[in-house]
């Protein structure tokens, strides 16, 4: 699996020179940086298509000093999407005190005090107006880091939706997706990568997860690097059949103040978690020289926060509170581990 340079289709330029770029073919730093420029294309153009005709994401290309780029879109205030960011980061440079901290309190074992590092990665986040229609959030990275052995790379990354009312045949359609996607790899995949995800979209103060869940991972390295590419090109290439069906479906479906107020509210939530504790954002504001615009992207054009907000007993925003809470096996996987037993 190759990805082949489209430069008439990516949003703006590729951040590496086209020649380096052209040289290095087979280098994972290559290829990872052509799939992140397709997926953000092919994302752009899916979300634009669900919108009135006006309505055209804003392309910023931008470089930073100590290396790289990124290409941040983002299309605001539509009829559709009151918020939507896709955001493509290439960088290199020396790894921040901060960075290499966290990465070996994650058992990284980098033996050097200086650094070298890559990354690039793809993330994006839609908020919706209607409040039918739920959030997603994805992200796809790869790394590498030199030390003294040699280069330690890695990929991470993951897919999960974030709605404001609950419709269970569209989170059995959001899993169901993402689990096809890992289960033409591993087909351990899906369920570790699930409960990975509802422990990281943790909101520990709150007691509740973020949303509804689908798969996250980091630090993947096995069973090889294509192999491990091969995977995350699936996950990436997972996200517009997981979640454009729900977006048709759901935009023009009919609500009233009480539930855009309610939409309101989960978003602060959203605000929380990637202020608080969201690993992503605390790298990207460690980093020297970073573009803090596209790594606050994330955040909604409008949030609300109540002092003491109580949800009506037995009500559609009480449904989606105990899910939140107490994650649901979407797809049965745990009762047919027991069943088979």
């Amino acid at each position: 699996m190759k990805e082949i340079m489209q430069l008439k289709n990516y949003m703006a330029n590729p951040i590496t020179p086209v020649e380096q770029l052209e040289q290095n073919k087979d280098d994972m730093k290559t290829q990872m940086e052509l799939l992140i420029m397709r997926i953000q294309a092919e994302f752009c153009r899916a979300l634009e298509k669900e919108e009135d005709k006006e309505a055209k994401f804003t392309v910023d290309r931008w470089t930073r000093k100590e290396g790289g780029g990124g290409i941040t879109c983002v299309l605001q205030d539509g009829r559709v999407f009151e918020k939507a960011g896709v955001n493509i980061s290439v960088v290199s440079g020396k790894l921040p005190p901060a960075a290499i901290q966290q990465m070996r309190s994650r058992g990284k074992n980098l033996q050097n005090a200086e650094l070298p590092f890559f990354a690039a990665g793809v993330s994006a986040v839609i908020h919706p107006r209607n409040p039918m229609v739920p959030t997603i959030h994805f992200n796809y990275r790869y790394f590498e880091v030199q030390d003294k052995n040699g280069v330690q790379w890695w990929f991470g990354g993951g897919t999960d939706l974030t709605p404001y009312y609950l419709n269970e045949d569209d989170a059995l359609h959001f899993h169901l997706t993402l689990k096809h996607a890992c289960d033409d790899h591993d087909s351990s995949y899906y369920a570790r990568f699930k409960k990975w995800c509802d422990d990281y979209f943790y909101i520990p103060h709150r007691g509740e997860r973020r949303g509804v869940g689908g798969i996250f991972f980091d630090d993947l390295d096995t069973p090889n690097q294509q192999a491990a590419f091969a995977f995350v090109t699936s996950c990436a290439e997972a996200v517009i059949p997981s979640y454009v069906p729900l977006v048709k479906k759901h935009k023009d479906d009919a609500y009233g103040y009480h539930e855009r107020q309610w939409q309101l509210l989960r978003r602060g939530r959203y605000v929380e978690f990637n202020l608080i504790y969201d690993r992503g954002t605390k790298f990207g504001l460690h980093t020297p020289e970073a573009r803090y615009e596209s790594i606050l992207m994330s955040l909604p054009l409008n949030a609300k926060w109540e002092y003491m907000h109580q949800v009506q007993p037995n009500s559609e925003e009480e449904k989606l509170l105990k899910i939140l809470k107490e994650p649901k096996d979407w797809l049965q996987i745990e009762d047919k581990k027991r069943s088979n037993a």
